[in-house]
């Protein structure tokens, strides 16, 4: 392979490793630069070099996808390599062949890499929407404000986080591990969304404190010097958590993703920032940041006009690069700061 070639097949890698990781749609990988640069080459470097970043690359060893998403990609992986060379690659059917010896599971991992080297590993559920809710999986917006709190760590260290809608917890693992806060609650209210959001957080090597509502009850933990977050798992049902419960939890940081999918859930949402308003109303106000994908312009609309009528003021964050993770195409995200 000329230095040029291998210069320009290196920079496909991070894609595929990436795309691979985060169980990204196939049809996002960037198939065709990739038979582009099979032409050009005669040896199996680069497809041996693909293999290494994406199947048997050691996170996913460890925490493997789902087996269906590894057959189809590797199929797919066979499909180019046969469109160009003649000759098989018994690396590529020996890992195909691996993966149809195992049996499906009803839980699967995706992995994001950080900046720091370090990584977000999470346990998912196979089904996009399964036991009535939708927390079970990663959303854009999760990995939209994930990579906005990495830009901006001032925003979040040496505070404490309260997010409202963790699900699999992907922007709260990637804040604990990047943004130095003093203390992260994790909440939702789906107990089988809170079994496995405990799960994930112990997966990324956090520890998870006993009692959520009363820090007073752990003195020993110096905040300041400690390499890792106190962090701490709550039940929180918006329609029914009282101003009380909300004020114990003594927020610095206010943060939700991925939650105005439907105008119920804006409205129990508005709701639950009137409360922290009123309960926060003799303490420094929090700042809140609300991320969100732009599915139906309407429920971002009610949104915005429900914070009028309720007296919150807030304003649009300036976009920011998604150089970091592996998007959806064609999504358009949004950040909202709320001034409470």
């Amino acid at each position: 392979m000329a230095p040029e070639e291998s210069t320009e097949a290196v920079s496909l890698l991070p894609s595929f490793e990436r795309r691979f990781l985060a169980t990204r749609a196939l049809r996002s990988f960037p198939w065709q630069s990739l038979e582009e640069k099979l032409r050009d080459s005669s040896g199996p470097e680069l497809l041996l070099d693909i293999l290494q970043k994406t199947v048997k690359h050691p996170l996913c060893v460890k925490h493997p996808p789902s087996v269906k998403y590894a057959r189809c990609f590797l199929s797919e992986l066979i499909r180019k390599h046969e469109a160009v060379h003649t000759e098989p690659l018994d690396e590529l059917y020996e890992a195909l062949a691996e993966v149809l010896m195992t049996t499906e599971p009803t839980q699967c991992h995706r992995s994001y890499l950080l900046p720091s080297g370090d990584s977000v590993t999470l346990s998912e559920s196979t089904a996009i929407i399964s036991h009535g809710t939708t927390g079970l999986v990663t959303w854009d917006a999760a990995l939209y404000l994930a990579e906005w709190a990495m830009q901006n760590p001032a925003a979040f260290a040496h505070r404490t986080v309260l997010e409202l809608g963790s699900g699999a917890g992907l922007t709260g693992l990637a804040i604990c591990k990047t943004c130095h806060p003093s203390a992260y609650i994790f909440s939702d209210c789906h107990s089988c969304v809170l079994e496995q959001l405990r799960g994930n957080i112990l997966l990324n090597g956090l520890s998870l404190e006993a009692d959520v509502t009363d820090p007073a009850r752990h003195p020993e933990h110096n905040t300041c010097n400690s390499e890792s977050p106190r962090v701490t798992v709550a039940q929180l049902d918006w329609d029914v958590v009282t101003a009380p419960q909300l004020a114990a939890f003594q927020p610095d940081v206010v943060i939700a993703a991925d939650v105005l999918y439907c105008p119920e859930t804006v409205l129990s949402l508005v709701r639950v920032l009137q409360r922290l308003s009123a309960c926060l109303k003799n303490q420094q106000a929090p700042d809140a940041y609300i991320a969100f994908t732009v599915r139906n312009p309407e429920t971002c609309q009610l949104f915005t006009s429900e914070l009028g009528i309720a007296g919150i003021p807030w304003e649009a964050v300036p976009h920011h690069d998604q150089k970091l993770f592996p998007y959806e195409e064609h999504s358009e995200m949004a950040i909202l700061k709320v001034t409470l």
